[in-house]
């Protein structure tokens, strides 16, 4: 299907036999390759490019999943301009090397030929309790059970893939690609159980005395209150997006939409609104367009889209008659001095109020803190939970990764191959690195390399279980 049936649809097409050809001729095959420095889980892009030019596709997903399990995923939501394939050196003078969509070409062929070519080590009898089947989970789960362990996901939402699966734009990741991969988890011999949350129906000593170790993926929480007046005619950005990807048929998009917020999930609900049928579109922003949390290529897609920005505004109530949303009443902004990192904070400037007229309006302004860590009793830095270098929490026993640990300045970009179980430790994280599905995947798979060290380590080369994969061109 594509755009003109479905307005939603995949951006880029999958790319044809013929043109993966031509595309992995390209590439140079670098020695020491700045790509997989570019890249959080360093895979060996030449290689997998490599055995796609020979025809080897299975090979190439092989290479791909021995450094990302969530290779498919990443291949279509990674800010490849951003990583690989903006450290392609012939990005200077030429166009860089199509990495993401290479990547995507050799997952889908494993994935559409029901082929996992991974290698499983020999049970260990060992096992392991993971909370969450977002990406941080769905690593750190696939990564103990490729050496071993049994593994069951915990997950308190009805389908698994956290954000892939309900908050990613289908026009980057439809629905159907992230529960494949949920399923490629599954062959790998891990237990999903869905509908399940902690704090609720699991209780933390519980798991604790069930299994050998825990690993809390528990990603973010709700959409924070911006604590005006009328918010309750607000619609939640993340709800906005998950309902186009479950129920886009039936969903009720306004002729002018007003959305709130200059991140990429802001750019998500404007690209919704504009592509389901919204005559005017709006981003409000309280900052200018240095500051905004967005990747630049999705400003710059979004603008295209036509959709209009009103920077330096901040509302200040919701105007309605009855039910119905007639616009926003709004406050101009000024930015004062830089913070600690560097980003300059706004302020009200003077000024009357004024009106942004729209019936829809859409807030996309960050996700609060995972509230859930104080309530077990986790030590917590700026509401993330803090772990230290080997991904352990103040619990002995119980590693936390992705997105619920994510507390700037913390953390750094690995731009080097990492030893198993160490965590990076160069350069600091930017705005951009905040909230990486790329991110929390290495952060599972380190944090699966220590777990497995500690509760006993298997075989370092996984052998087979069962029958061989023969790989194409062999």
């Amino acid at each position: 299907m594509n755009q003109h049936t479905n307005p939603l649809a995949e951006t880029f097409p999958p790319l044809g036999n013929h043109q993966a050809a031509v595309e992995a001729n390209r590439c140079l095959f670098c020695y020491d390759a700045p790509c997989t420095h570019a890249c959080p889980t360093h895979i060996d892009i030449p290689r997998f490019i490599r055995k796609i030019s020979t025809g080897n596709l299975i090979g190439s997903a092989r290479a791909i999943l021995e450094a990302n399990l969530l290779g498919a995923t990443c291949a279509r939501v990674c800010p490849v301009q951003e990583l690989c394939e903006g450290a392609c050196v012939l990005g200077a003078d030429h166009n860089p090397i199509a990495i993401g969509r290479l990547q995507r070409y050799a997952m889908d062929h494993i994935y559409s030929r029901g082929i996992t070519p991974v290698r499983i080590a020999a049970t260990t009898g060992k096992s392991v309790a993971v909370i969450g089947a977002g990406p941080a989970g769905l690593s750190c789960a696939g990564e103990l059970a490729r050496r071993g362990h049994s593994v069951t996901v915990f997950e308190k939402r009805e389908l698994g893939g956290g954000l892939s699966t309900y908050g990613i734009i289908s026009l980057r990741e439809p629905i159907e690609a992230s529960l494949a991969e949920v399923k490629m988890i599954e062959r790998l011999g891990v237990k999903m159980e869905t509908g399940i949350e902690l704090g609720s129906s699991l209780k933390l000593d519980e798991l604790q005395d069930r299994f050998d170790a825990v690993f809390l993926g528990l990603g973010l929480g709700a959409t924070p209150s911006m604590r005006i007046p009328g918010e309750e005619l607000i619609l939640d950005g993340l709800a906005y997006i998950e309902e186009s990807k479950l129920n886009a048929g039936a969903m009720k998009v306004g002729r002018s939409v007003a959305v709130i917020g200059a991140g990429n999930t802001a750019i998500d609900c404007a690209t919704i609104a504009r592509r389901l049928g919204a005559e005017q579109v709006t981003m409000i922003y309280r900052r200018t367009a240095q500051e905004m949390t967005a990747y630049p290529h999705e400003y710059e897609f979004i603008k295209k889209e036509g959709v209009e920005f009103r920077f330096l505004t901040q509302p200040v109530r919701v105007l309605s008659q009855g039910a119905r949303v007639t616009g926003l009443s709004c406050i101009r902004m000024e930015l004062d001095s830089a913070d600690a990192f560097g980003r300059r904070t706004p302020r009200p400037a003077n000024g009357p109020e004024f009106t942004i007229a729209a019936d829809q309006v859409v807030k996309a302004i960050g996700q609060e803190k995972p509230s859930l860590a104080q309530r077990l009793g986790l030590a917590v830095d700026k509401g993330f939970i803090r772990v230290d270098a080997s991904f352990e929490t103040s619990i002995p026993g119980v590693f936390a990764g992705g997105d619920c640990v994510r507390a700037s300045p913390q953390w750094a970009v690995p731009h080097q191959a990492t030893a198993p179980g160490r965590a990076p430790s160069c350069g600091l994280l930017t705005k951009k690195d905040t909230a990486s599905t790329v991110m929390a995947v290495q952060d599972g798979k380190l944090a699966a390399a220590v777990i497995d060290e500690r509760i006993g380590n298997s075989d370092p080369e996984p052998q087979p279980r069962g029958a061989v994969v023969k790989e194409e061109g062999q």
